[in-house]
């Protein structure tokens, strides 16, 4: 096993700071594609066939597959060990969090060492109790987790935009962050703990950089949401390292026909190659 940080980041190195969110509503699947777990496991394995020569991660959102019961979750997990073998970082996004044992339960569940999991996206707003059980199973088991920092939505200003002090709430947040995860430096520079911060605030990413200098940051809102390469690019170093950029709806979704997977490829090689002409 090795560090996490230095696994992505190096994979990064080798591909580009793609990561693909799996976000397979069943309304929304190409044509040939049930309307059911199988069909949902089907899509996500194709595209993760488009996807695996370009992208260095892939991002499972979990309310998709929870929304279909037992059928779903296994769904899920035969997607993320189909994933594994197709040497991409699976990062599950469940923003989980909670407190005492339940917590430990989380923390188990998806960064347990025979787990086809890499990372989990995990809420901070309950504080370090919430934490520290994603950061232990992070430790032990070379996994990785990615902290709410400032969200991509248009009412994430209503609680992380609030002043406190001579700050706000997620630049408070952010601190606390890169003081969680001192602990757990690889020899990259980068931590364990990552932080998420979305593309349609680039102004506030380009700050919250140099608030997380050892913090890979994982940036959502790049394409359907309006993000552009010039604004995922404030949050990267200058030497174009410490961020992966997640786009879902526009890649996956790029066609509804029976080019599908084809389409999909052709839209992670173009948003590769914009995000890199954006970050020199």
């Amino acid at each position: 096993m090795t560090h996490f940080a230095d696994t992505l980041s190096a994979h990064i190195q080798d591909t580009s700071p793609v990561c693909v969110g799996l976000d397979p509503a069943l309304d929304k699947l190409p044509e040939g594609i049930a309307r059911n777990a199988d069909g949902v496991e089907e899509f996500c394995r194709g595209i993760v066939d488009a996807v695996a020569s370009t992208a260095s991660c892939v991002k499972p959102q979990l309310a998709y597959f929870e929304s279909l019961g037992w059928e779903g979750m296994r769904a899920f997990w035969n997607v993320c060990d189909y994933a594994k073998t197709k040497g991409l970082i699976v990062i599950a996004d469940g923003k989980r969090n909670d407190i005492g044992s339940t917590c430990d339960a989380y923390a188990e569940a998806y960064l347990g060492a025979e787990k086809p999991v890499d990372a989990l996206t995990v809420n901070p707003y309950l504080g370090f109790d919430g934490i520290a059980p994603f950061i232990e199973r992070a430790q032990k088991n070379d996994k990785g987790l990615f902290v709410l920092v400032k969200t991509s939505n248009a009412s994430s200003g209503e609680l992380q935009d609030l002043p406190l002090g001579d700050e706000v709430v997620h630049e408070h947040v952010a601190q606390l962050v890169t003081a969680w995860g001192k602990t757990c430096l690889g020899t990259s520079g980068f931590s364990a703990v990552g932080a998420v911060v979305g593309a349609t605030y680039p102004e506030e990413l380009s700050y919250l950089r140099s608030l997380l200098p050892h913090a890979i940051i994982l940036i959502p809102g790049y394409g359907a949401q309006g993000g552009t390469a010039k604004d995922v690019a404030q949050g990267f170093h200058g030497n174009g390292t410490g961020a992966i950029v997640n786009a879902s709806r526009s890649i996956i979704y790029a066609s509804k026909g029976k080019d599908w997977k084809e389409a999909a490829g052709k839209a992670v090689d173009a948003m590769a190659k914009d995000i890199a002409k954006a970050i020199g």
